[in-house]
């Protein structure tokens, strides 16, 4: 069919729809309803759609839309949920089980018959994790389920009336109930209302006298203090204590108006400066003892002949120091006696690419953007020039721009299914390095890594494994990837081919040396990348600051296709 997407924005939830639906064959267009109703409108005429799903948002489609044309959405609740915050509300109150509710579009909020239902676990993870994960699944179950049922033109959805549904309304979750009372709230508390905002909006407080918002929180076993106070900083994150043990904060967002001249997520440490210089820092050992309940953003585990390299960084986004931090333990890795060599394998993103909120925060953006774009080509770097054992890139989550070419500089990448790939630079007017004009072509051909690159166009798991972007597809559930993993890398050690594959990918290193050598591509690529970042009138720099801040910027069409900035394809 003909379906036209409608979306707040093109996050990842519509990238999903986006690349599933056409999996399936679907003619699928997309128009982002943050640019207004005439935009939604002109998109429904120009497309004429058999059918309108909206996988995310946050406004009510125009009246006269939905009225002469089916449309379904997407709620993030089980049917009967009614409100703007449901899975707000399903992580303040603990829920042990959720769901995702596809309902016809009318006049009413969540009010509309449904066409269908599908639960799922609530896992003990933040709220964008889960969103990006257990949420994620369910909806793309319900999506495919509700289209497949209208193309079959039978079925009957269920009215809300239905007494078999119990009605619930839940109000929009505002800051009040967010708020923690670091003198009253026990640390599960604590954690529960830091996990419920981590990603969007935050929890609102005070630190050191300055207005933030709190955003993602861990536990702390060991230290302890004064409830409220700063006990350490670690990695960029911050540890505070409660009225009964502590929490780690990775990230803080200054409030507008509050006189910061970056109101937007950046780690603790660089948002407060100087006021935490004092704090100790409490670093934990790369290889944590299994006991330890603390926060770490990378960790190593050796197992047998398998060696596990794991990272998770907010957003997604890797700074310099989290670059160089990453390399250090991937050296760390190389040390140590394995023939299979495991990065990643977490529940969420598995790496974005340079972090534009830090670049966008820097006194000088251009300087950082190139030194953070370094410290990312050296770690692709180093991921290539291992010849002694096989490495795998394991996606539990999504991943773009430069972490996708990150992942593609192993010799094995694996992702679960539902993960979206966006192998591009383009959208953010960029060339892209990180190797990728040798390692994209190696894998899927000169032709195919043009339009990858050229289209600008995310990428399910399964096209990416039918491309040649990625070698495994792991069909299992969040919290089933990294178990499932461990096992699938267990069977590669054991396997008595591996020494004839490692010495096959030595050799095969060496010729590819011979003929042009890595240092010319990343030469290459960075002398492009140089042009961009220290050019004041590069749409880059206004591209970055308008997605760091949030800012609508571009066409209403997400997919339309991208006008090549300064004669470079882009990020």
């Amino acid at each position: 069919m003909d379906i036209l997407l409608v979306a707040s924005a093109f996050n990842s939830l519509c990238q999903r729809a986006y690349v599933e639906l056409s999996d399936l064959g679907h003619r699928v267009e997309v128009v982002l309803a943050s640019h207004g109703d005439d935009a939604v409108r002109a998109a429904v005429r120009e497309t004429d759609p058999e059918l309108i799903v909206a996988p995310m948002l946050r406004t009510a489609v125009p009246e006269d839309v939905w009225r002469t044309r089916p449309c379904l959405i997407v709620h993030p609740g089980p049917p009967g949920d009614r409100g703007p915050s449901s899975l707000d509300w399903a992580v303040a109150e603990g829920a042990p089980r959720w769901g995702v509710t596809v309902l016809q579009a009318e006049a009413a909020m969540d009010a509309g018959d449904v066409w269908a239902s599908v639960p799922f676990t609530v896992a003990p993870v933040g709220k964008s994790d889960l969103y990006r994960q257990e949420v994620s699944d369910a909806a793309l179950a319900a999506v495919r389920q509700a289209v497949e049922r209208y193309a079959g033109g039978s079925f009957k959805p269920r009215p809300q009336s239905d007494p078999s549904i119990g009605v619930v309304w839940r109000d929009f979750f505002r800051q009040e109930r967010r708020r923690v009372d670091w003198a009253a709230d026990d640390t599960a508390t604590v954690l529960r209302k830091l996990r419920g905002a981590d990603s969007q909006p935050g929890v609102l407080d005070e630190l050191l006298g300055q207005e933030v918002f709190l955003h993602g929180g861990h536990p702390e076993d060991r230290l302890r203090g004064r409830p409220g106070e700063l006990l350490a900083t670690r990695n960029g994150g911050v540890c505070r204590a409660t009225r009964d043990g502590a929490v780690w904060i990775p990230e803080l967002r200054p409030r507008r108006g509050s006189g910061d001249p970056a109101p937007f997520r950046r780690p603790a440490t660089d948002v407060l400066g100087d006021r935490v210089r004092g704090l100790p820092e409490d670093l934990v050992p790369l290889e944590l003892p299994a006991e330890r309940r603390t926060w770490a953003d990378i960790g190593y585990r050796r197992l047998g002949d398998v060696g596990l390299l794991s990272f998770g960084f907010p957003g997604g986004a890797m700074s310099t120091d989290q670059c160089r931090r990453l390399l250090a333990a991937y050296r760390y890795a190389l040390a140590r006696p394995t023939s299979v060599l495991v990065l990643g394998g977490g529940r969420d993103f598995f790496s974005n690419g340079i972090h534009l909120n830090v670049i966008e925060a820097a006194a000088d953006p251009a300087g950082e953007s190139w030194t953070n774009l370094n410290a990312m080509d050296d770690l692709a770097e180093a991921v290539l020039r291992t010849t002694d054992r096989l490495v795998v890139a394991a996606l539990g989550g999504n991943a773009a721009a430069g972490g996708a070419m990150l992942a593609l500089a192993a010799d094995e990448v694996w992702c679960r299914a539902g993960v979206v790939l966006n192998p591009h630079y383009r959208r953010m007017g960029l060339y892209g390095s990180e190797l990728w004009t040798y390692s994209l072509p190696r894998r899927v051909g000169e032709a195919e890594a043009a339009r990858l690159t050229g289209e600008a166009l995310p990428v399910s798991a399964a096209t990416a494994v039918r491309l040649g972007l990625a070698d495994r597809l792991v069909p299992v559930a969040p919290g089933a990837f990294r178990p499932e993993v461990e096992r699938l890398a267990g069977a590669l050690a054991a396997d008595p081919r591996l020494p004839e594959r490692i010495a096959a990918k030595r050799a095969a290193r060496e010729r590819d040396e011979a003929r042009r050598p890595l240092a010319e591509y990343r030469r290459d690529e960075l002398a492009r990348m140089r042009r961009v970042f220290f050019d004041p009138a590069a749409p880059y720099h206004a591209l970055r600051s308008a997605f760091v801040r949030k800012v609508p910027s571009g066409s209403p069409r997400p997919l339309a296709p991208v006008p090549e900035p300064g004669g470079a394809a882009g990020r």
